[in-house]
């Protein structure tokens, strides 16, 4: 019998997120690490998914503190949070959710991509 294999599908908002590790990436002198993301996309994290939807740990596993990021999930569908898993792929975070047949990559994030470069955010 064959494996079904889920569909793997890239979100405006993951789209976005990459191209801002991108830049960050080449900000950083390190633009080789964002090919290696890339490569690291397509023949692991996208196979693993499309096999194994279930494979990231649940992110209400851990929920979150904020009274921003608690407001935001309350403003999804009932049911939606409970959907939504996280993957960990090297240096990066991935936010997905599953259904019966596509998988959604939602957003990425790099580690160090939050900065306590307080100038920087904060401009006097």
């Amino acid at each position: 019998m064959a494996e079904r294999l889920l569909r793997v599908e890239l979100t405006a908002s993951f789209l976005e997120r990459l191209a801002s590790i991108d830049a960050f990436l080449t900000e950083a002198d390190a633009a080789f690490a964002y090919d290696d993301l890339l490569a690291g996309l397509r023949d692991t994290v996208v196979p693993n998914l499309a096999r194994f939807p279930r494979i990231g740990k649940r992110y209400l596993d851990q929920p979150p503190q904020s009274a921003e990021a608690l407001a935001q999930l309350a403003q999804l569908p009932p049911g939606a949070a409970d959907a939504l898993r996280v993957y960990l792929h090297s240096d990066y975070l991935i936010l997905y959710t599953a259904t019966d047949t596509t998988v959604y990559l939602l957003t990425i994030r790099h580690h160090r991509q939050l900065s306590f470069d307080f100038a920087r955010l904060w401009p006097t």
